[in-house]
């Protein structure tokens, strides 16, 4: 019997036939580790001039009046990669701990947007530094370079414009307004010529003269028109026929003080041409734009004869020094976190959080920096007292290690901060968790880690917990205690534990998958808990969907993975992100459906590949259930799929699944027989 690859092939006389393409339709699990973090850095990307749609004439768009995106979200896979881009520790904002330790505990890849104050006009440009190039001019005026973004970080900036000269092989037909050259030597527009012209006199020897070249193409010599060569049209002709022509092109060489070095060559220096300094540096450069004012100009060098010139040796002895620059933290406030115009459809992305609403590969967010603690009367030095009926081992002797102090990060944000202890900041603070987990909520597509308010007593911290219900958030407590790398690890600061959070869930997927809890892991790089909980208030939080840090003889342990839904479904984050994981997987991986002929047929593959992808789940225990048909079922049949259905161009395909839920309780039960022999039984 033919098989069915040779069915399909029309098999005439022996031969060698081509077989048809396999399209192999496959499921597989989407990624789930990817997590966002939105707070305050020193640096990075904010306040970025839209480019017109539709930019056809090559120019650039920097205009103060034009419209700005305050926030750019930013993937990084490294903490170096975020340092280099947003900075380190030296800032007063809590992200860049969370992302460190985000890292640190195993993630791989975050999405990060910098919030920076809301300004109208031209105004979000006044905190950048900036530098004069000096070797120069333009027909615009001066020539700056101004920070990619604001803060003082800009003033470390050093940059340095050298040049390099090329010969060009003219040849005798080359005229005062028209050079000739051979026809394979294509030169763009926009390239600057230095051109060696003979002075008049005998003996009076020659001169530089600088011209651009403002169109080229090819011509056929008189008489001889098989040869052809190129013509160089100059935007000016020459004193005198030119003996000899070199290409000026530029070399940029910049560094920011923190060891990020980028250099561009092969510069062109009028706006015609296709590599033109200020287009390479604003579309290239993640340190400097150039400032509006030559951003479509001509440049010529200023000395003539200083040319070649290495900017390596420029940098160190006459660099392009910076100034100017500034940080505006006073300024940022809670609202700057959102983009209240912004709706859900909108293609879009506003600012803000608002900034993450296309990111698909998104699982999880934390908003580090939503408010600074300001806790009066709250020491988190200090370790919790005992109180009666708490397990806690006082010690004896109070000679003990001196510890290092915890901190909070540094006191200046004024515009975020709030006290948890007083009733209307903390009210203040419930409002905007719920603004955050309010777009989760609309979004689907990623869960909000949040952190239970430091300082609260155990009432309180119920209090707050019943504010939430959702089970597209999950919260964490007490808030942890980290080296302050900032500070070369002499103190400790208080970090977010959602960060931390963030972070397990990532490690813990990539280790075992998506189907695994979230919890029973050790923080990597925490030194203790801002808080002890005890265990009896450990009961009471648990089943609240608090999920509590715990300080163990090993190391700062994560106790459990809860949603704070009040559905009992949806109770463990775990099957929350199951759930999410097969919707993006079912919607990114089955486009292919549409627009194929709605047949059995069709139906009967539908079956076939989303009961393999399931049936691999339930082999990795992510489902309940002794068997495939107890733990998940696929119908696509023409039950659902009737005529009225398949006439309105609809597919139906309902599948079902029983989670599996992480074991989180185990009960031991010690029997004593009548010889007196004690026996463990779970």
């Amino acid at each position: 019997m033919a098989s069915s690859l040779t069915q399909r092939i029309a098999l005439g006389a022996p031969n060698v036939y081509r077989a048809p393409d396999e399209i192999r339709r496959t499921l597989g699990s989407e990624p789930m580790d990817v997590c966002a973090f939105v707070g305050v850095a020193p640096r990075g990307p904010c306040s970025v001039a839209l480019e017109p749609e539709a930019a056809d004439d090559n120019r650039i768009y920097l205009e103060p009046e034009r419209a700005t995106r305050r926030s750019i979200a930013l993937a990084v896979e490294s903490w170096d990669e975020y340092r280099r881009l947003y900075g380190g520790f030296e800032g007063p904002g809590l992200l860049p701990y969370a992302v460190s330790a985000f890292f640190d505990q195993g993630g791989r890849r975050a999405w990060i947007v910098r919030i920076v104050g809301d300004y109208d006009g031209p105004d979000h440009q006044l905190a950048l530094a900036q530098g004069n190039i000096d070797n120069v001019t333009s027909t615009a005026g001066s020539v700056k370079l101004v920070a990619k973004n604001e803060g003082s970080w800009g003033n470390e900036l050093r940059a340095a414009l050298g040049f390099s000269a090329t010969p060009l092989n003219l040849l005798p037909e080359s005229s005062t307004a028209e050079l000739r050259v051979a026809a394979q030597d294509i030169h763009p527009n926009g390239c600057l010529l230095r051109l060696t012209v003979p002075l008049p006199g005998p003996d009076a020897g020659f001169d530089y003269q600088f011209r651009f070249v403002i169109q080229q193409g090819k011509v056929a010599l008189p008489g001889r028109e098989a040869v052809f060569q190129r013509y160089l049209r100059l935007n000016a002709a020459t004193d005198a026929k030119p003996i000899a022509a070199e290409i000026i092109e530029g070399d940029m060489l910049i560094e920011d003080g923190s060891g990020t070095r980028e250099r561009f060559d092969r510069l062109g220096l009028d706006s015609a041409h296709p590599r033109w300094l200020a287009r390479v540096l604003y579309r290239e450069s993640e340190l400097v734009n150039p400032d509006i004012e030559w951003a479509n100009a001509s440049l010529t060098p200023v000395d003539l004869h200083a040319i070649p010139l290495d900017p390596n040796q420029l940098i160190h002895r006459q660099p392009i020094v910076f100034m100017d620059g500034f940080d505006r933290y006073e300024d940022i406030g809670h609202e700057d976190f959102f983009d209240r115009n912004w709706v859900l459809g909108n293609p879009i992305p506003g600012d803000g959080i608002h900034a993450l609403t296309h990111i698909a590969e998104l699982a999880s967010v934390v908003v580090p920096d939503l408010y600074s603690p300001d806790i009066a009367g709250y020491d988190v030095a200090d370790e919790p007292k005992p109180v009666p009926g708490d397990p806690w081992f006082v010690a004896c002797d109070e000679r003990i290690i001196q510890q290092p102090q915890i901190t909070a990060a540094q006191p200046e944000l004024p515009g975020l901060q709030l006290d948890p202890l007083n009733n209307a900041d903390l009210k203040r603070i419930i409002r905007l968790q719920q603004d955050v987990v309010s777009l989760a909520e609309r979004l689907q597509h990623f869960i909000v880690l949040l952190d239970v308010p430091p300082g609260l007593d155990q009432n309180a911290m119920l209090a707050w917990r019943s504010s939430f219900s959702s089970a597209f958030a999950a919260c964490y407590y007490p808030w942890l205690a980290a080296a302050d790398l900032g500070d070369e690890g002499n103190s400790l600061i208080r970090v977010n534990p959602s960060a931390v959070a963030a972070g397990i869930i990532a490690r813990q997927e990539l280790a075992f998958g998506v189907p695994h809890g979230p919890a029973n892991v050790i923080a990597n790089r925490i030194i203790k808990v801002d808080e002890k909980i005890s265990p009896q208030r450990h009961d009471q939080l648990h089943p609240a969907g608090i999920n509590i840090f715990l300080q163990q003889r090993d190391g700062v342990w994560l106790s459990a993975g809860r949603t704070l839904s009040r559905d009992p479904t949806y109770r463990q984050l775990s099957v929350r992100r199951l759930m999410s994981m097969l919707q993006r997987s079912l919607l990114k991986q089955m486009a292919w459906v549409v627009f194929e002929p709605n047949t059995p047929s069709l139906w009967a593959d539908l079956r076939n590949l989303l009961e393999n992808f399931l049936r691999q789940l339930f082999r990795a225990g992510a489902f309940r259930g002794q068997s495939e048909e107890q733990a998940f079922f696929v119908r696509c049949d023409d039950v659902l799929n009737n005529q009225r259905v398949i006439d309105a161009g609809q597919l139906i395909v309902e599948i079902g699944v029983r989670p599996a839920e992480p074991l989180e309780f185990i009960v031991v039960r010690i029997v004593r027989d009548g010889d007196g022999v004690l026996e463990l039984a779970s």
